[in-house]
């Protein structure tokens, strides 16, 4: 079998991790192999991470909806309800900054869902 001389790309490998790996805490940051196996962690956390903000920012907003809509004594469901047979075709990230943002305007959109609902 023949010897494999890899030289510097050994070396360019393991600074990528530890490169990679700059910041973390202790021999995570120092070792390759430890480093090694966070930086694979963390990449995997990431991936995971990006998806669960959505539905985080999601659930975010559904809970403000919630709250401002129970100032108006109407829960949020009958408030989607309504506000999708009005035909208002607001997301609930816009919604949400409307209630946070402009009570007065988020009053009027629940009148509406209001008026919806009694027919």
């Amino acid at each position: 079998m023949p010897r494999v001389r890899r030289g510097s790309k050994r070396v360019q490998r393991r600074k990528k991790i530890l490169q990679q790996a700059k910041g973390y805490w202790g021999t995570k940051s120092k070792l390759h192999r430890a480093a090694k196996e966070q930086v694979i962690k963390s990449l995997a956390y990431a991936y995971r991470d990006r998806r669960q903000k959505k539905r985080e920012f999601r659930s975010l907003w559904i809970i403000r909806i919630g709250a401002a809509a129970k100032q108006h004594e109407f829960s949020y469901s009958r408030l989607v309800s309504g506000l999708r047979k009005a035909g208002v075709a607001l997301d609930r990230k816009s919604l949400a900054d409307v209630a946070v943002r402009d009570p007065n305007g988020f009053k009027q959109l629940v009148e509406t869902a209001r008026a919806a609902t009694a027919k």
